[in-house]
Formats: C-alpha cells, sequence, structure tokens
C-alpha cells in the first residue's frame, strides 16, 4: 500500500530530527573533548601572558592575581627563579621537584621539570620562543596534565600545570547532558512533526478529496482553505474549476436532453407524416377509385337508361365533395398548425351560432330521426374568431351526428366556470375506449384499425377542434357518460358581457 503523503511528510521531519540529533551527539562525542582542550590551551597561553606582563619579579605583589587565576582555571601556578627555587607556588605540597639543570643541550630543555621527577611527557608544542606546552603523564597520579612553561621576562619561569581529568569528565557530562537533552528533542521533534505534518496536509487531503468528487461529477464539496498562500491559491483555483465545471456540465446535460427531446420529437413527427401521408392515401384512395371506375362507366355507356346516368352522377359529385372536404380540411389544419395563421378574435354573442347549426342540419336531424335538445338559458358573450368557433362546433355537431346510437339523442348546453364559458356537447351511443380518448385528437386516428370507411372513424375534425383551441389557449376534451359521450370546449368571456 502507498504512504500517503501524511506519512512521508512525517517520516521524513523525524529522520531530520534524528539526524540532527545523531549528528550533535556525534560531533560532541570526538569533538568536546579536543575543543575543551584547545580552549584550555588558549586560555593558559593567554594567561600566561597577562602574568608575564604583571610579573615584575615579586610574586608577593602579584599573589592576588596569581591566585585569582589559578582558581579560575583550576591550575597549579608555579615560579621558580633561573637557579631553581620555588619563589611562588599556588599549592601547599609540591611535589618532589629539584632545580633543572644548567641548559647544556636545547634552548626548551630548561623550562623542564627534571626526568627524575615520575613526569613522563607525551608530547611537547613549542609556542614560541620562551613558551612550551607539553602533554604530561604523572605516573604516581595516573592523571594526564596539561604543562605551561614561559621564561618571563626578568628570566624567572612560570610553570602552569592544568589538570586534564576535570576537562574528560567535563566531556562526559556534557555528552550525556547531550544524549539526555538529544532524546527529549528527538522525541518533542516527533512530535511537533505529527502535528505539524497533519495540519500542513490536511488543506492537500481535503484538495484531493474535492478532486475525486469532481471526477465523479460531484461538485457539491467547495475547498474551506484559508490561507493565503499557494495552497488557498490552488483551493480557490480548484473551486472556480469546479463552479466552472458544474456550469458546463449541466449545460451540456440539458443540451443533451433538449437534443434527445428533439431526436424524439423529430422521430415522432417523422412517424406522423409517414402515417399522415398513409392517411391522406387512404382516404383518397377510395374516392379516386369510384371517380375513376365510375366515369369509366359513363365513357363506356355502361349506363344506358336516364336513371342510370343520374345514379353515375350522383356518385361522382358525392365523392369529388368528399375529396374537396378533405383537402380543405388539411388545407385548414396546415394553417391552424404552421403558427402563421392569425386569429381575428372580438367579442360576439354565442348563441346565434348554436341555433344555426340546429337550422343547418334540421333536415338531417328528421331523416335520421335524432332528437336535438338546446338547454340554454341565457345567451352569453365571448371573445374569440367567430369564424373559427363556428368551426369547432361545426365539427364537434357532425362528429355527435355521425356517432349517435341507441336512443339517437344529442344535448346541447352551456356550463359557466368564473371567466369562462364550457360548451357541452352530448350524443347517445358507444362509449370510446379509454386508450383512445387522448388519440381521438389526432389526425385520421381511427378506433378501427381496419380503416372502414363507416365506423371508427373520425378524420381531421378532432384534430381542427384542437388546433383551433391551441390557438386560443383554451381547453378542450371529452368523456364517457353512461350512454354516451360528451364532448367540450371552452371559451372566454367578454370583458363586458350582456
Amino acid at each position: 500500500m502507498t504512504a500517503s503523503i501524511r506519512t512521508k511528510l512525517f517520516l521524513s521531519l523525524s529522520g531530520f530530527v534524528l539526524l540532527f540529533v545523531l549528528l550533535s551527539l556525534a560531533s560532541l562525542g570526538f569533538g568536546l573533548e579536543k575543543f575543551y582542550t584547545w580552549q584550555k590551551k588558549a586560555l593558559l597561553i593567554t594567561t600566561s601572558h597577562t602574568i608575564d606582563q604583571l610579573y615584575q619579579g615579586s610574586p608577593e605583589k602579584l599573589s592576588l592575581e596569581l591566585e585569582r587565576s589559578a582558581n579560575t582555571l583550576g591550575a597549579h601556578i608555579i615560579i621558580f627563579t633561573p637557579e631553581g627555587s620555588i619563589k611562588y607556588s599556588s599549592v601547599s605540597h609540591i611535589l618532589n621537584k629539584q632545580p633543572p639543570e644548567p641548559a647544556t643541550t636545547s634552548p626548551t630543555s630548561q623550562f623542564r621539570i627534571p626526568p627524575n621527577s615520575m613526569q613522563l611527557i607525551k608530547s611537547s608544542q613549542i609556542i614560541d620562543s620562551q613558551t612550551v606546552l607539553e602533554m604530561q603523564l604523572d605516573q604516581m597520579l595516573k592523571i594526564d596534565f596539561m604543562v605551561l612553561e614561559r621564561q618571563l621576562m626578568n628570566g624567572d619561569i612560570l610553570i602552569i600545570r592544568q589538570p586534564l581529568a576535570p576537562m574528560s569528565e567535563s566531556a562526559i557530562a556534557a555528552a550525556q547532558f547531550m544524549s539526555l537533552t538529544g532524546f527529549l528533542t528527538l522525541l518533542a521533534g516527533c512530535v511537533w512533526a505529527f502535528l505539524f505534518s497533519k495540519r500542513f496536509t490536511q488543506p492537500i487531503l481535503d484538495l484531493k478529496q474535492i478532486a475525486q468528487n469532481m471526477a465523479r461529477l460531484d461538485f457539491s464539496q467547495k475547498c474551506r482553505v484559508n490561507q493565503d498562500d499557494e495552497l488557498g491559491e490552488l483551493g480557490n483555483n480548484i473551486n472556480h474549476l469546479s463552479d466552472q465545471l458544474d456550469t458546463a456540465i449541466s449545460a451540456l446535460n440539458q443540451k443533451n436532453q433538449q437534443l434527445l427531446a428533439d431526436m424524439e420529437k423529430e422521430r415522432a413527427l417523422d412517424k406522423m407524416r409517414k402515417s399522415f401521408v398513409s392517411n391522406v392515401s387512404h382516404e383518397l384512395k377510395t374516392p379516386l377509385s369510384l371517380l375513376l371506375g365510375y366515369a369509366e362507366g359513363l365513357k363506356e355507356n355502361v349506363a344506358r337508361d336516364e336513371e342510370s346516368k343520374d345514379f353515375y352522377c350522383s356518385v361522382i359529385i358525392d365523392e369529388a365533395e368528399k375529396m374537396d372536404k378533405l383537402v380543405k380540411d388539411l388545407l385548414n389544419l396546415s394553417q391552424l398548425e404552421s403558427g402563421l395563421f392569425e386569429l381575428k378574435r372580438t367579442d360576439f354573442v354565442l348563441l346565434p351560432l348554436l341555433q344555426d347549426i340546429a337550422k343547418k342540419y334540421m333536415s338531417v336531424l328528421k331523416e335520421k330521426s335524432i332528437s336535438l335538445e338546446i338547454n340554454v338559458l341565457t345567451s352569453p358573450k365571448v371573445n374569440g374568431d367567430p369564424r373559427r368557433i363556428e368551426q369547432v362546433l361545426l365539427n364537434l355537431f357532425t362528429n355527435a351526428l355521425t356517432h349517435v346510437q341507441g336512443e339517437k339523442r344529442i344535448k346541447l348546453w352551456l356550463e359557466d366556470a368564473e371567466n369562462r364559458i364550457r360548451v357541452c356537447i352530448y350524443n347517445s351511443g358507444q362509449p370510446i375506449p379509454t386508450d383512445s380518448l387522448e388519440k381521438i385528437w389526432t389526425s385520421f386516428y381511427k378506433i378501427d384499425e381496419a380503416r372502414t370507411r363507416e365506423f371508427g372513424r373520425y378524420g381531421l375534425g378532432l384534430s381542427i377542434v384542437r388546433a383551433i383551441q391551441e390557438q386560443h389557449g383554451n381547453g378542450y376534451g371529452v368523456k364517457n357518460v353512461f350512454d354516451g359521450v360528451i364532448f367540450w370546449f371552452d371559451l372566454n368571456k367578454a370583458e363586458k358581457a350582456s
């Protein structure tokens, strides 16, 4: 499993703290004692220079300064005469020392303690022509000393004897103390690394989660990085990107939905066009066949007597009128559905239209023994295109005449509904199948799929009713009742009804 950025950062910071502690301990272990020795060496040289400048041959005059220097250094200070007698010693007991022998070899030998004094010289360094620094092992005490021997300006010899044991002990104590503080530093550093890595990486992890949600097209979450740095700027940019993607994808989805709807509408229109062409072809096929057949019969003198000729001519005229009506209905429907037709709205009284329809179809009603009942108590004034409203009434009344059965009754009445008048037309007969109630408003819809000319035929009349009512912005509909069917349509009331 891949380590997270928080774990990597925590391990890196903890490793850095550990490396720092180890380097500190290593440098302390390998360099502290040497540095301490070098510092003491420099201090001994400086002290010897100071004593040389202040010393005028009388240690009593300088005793306070010599005692202060001895106590400060933690060293033994001894001043010899050139003959070897002690003029000053910072300790009450001096190891067995004898005056140095007269110088017969090198210039530096006159500054050394005689060889028989149990001092083993481990190293020697000439500082200048007057000063020698030696590392000596006291074979009796088993202690290392740093010994500085300097010939003073008056000829006396100054010896500063610094034991190295305190320096080693100080280095060891310092190393132990540094080990303890190093452990505490490492522990505190690890805690700090954990808290810092958590605080530092939390915004990054939040940005990662938001990016993953964006990859899943979820733009609901927003980055809340309240920092005035690169992370804050990155969070703001991601929020801006999320908003832009959300807007773009939403727009794309809307366009996609619109495209799907347009494609579905186009398929429906294509299906309607094909169905329309098929229906028109079917509606025109039969009358054209009759026209051709009867016309050829007349041409071939099939009808030899006047009565037969009159019959042939009546059929031709009847079928021509049907074709004429169909073509006119097609033109009307095309104009209405194209949206280019303008309604000529005006206020008019509705009752005369109802009375005209009753007079126009009176002979047909008597011929077919159909009873008509008009229940209109008032004469409301409505608003609309009178010519088109008359067409709606004629189409619905013709539809009632075509489908009336049983008791052969047709009723026409008005209903007042607030700012609208509802015109209802009832005819007795068979109810319309439930699954066809919405479909009958479609052009050439037939309940009987066999497409017989006499039954189940609705043609274009109801489609024209639908188009005219939609142009007016008014409702229309149909419902089955116990013994028949009721068609209805709404009209707007005139502003000033009479």
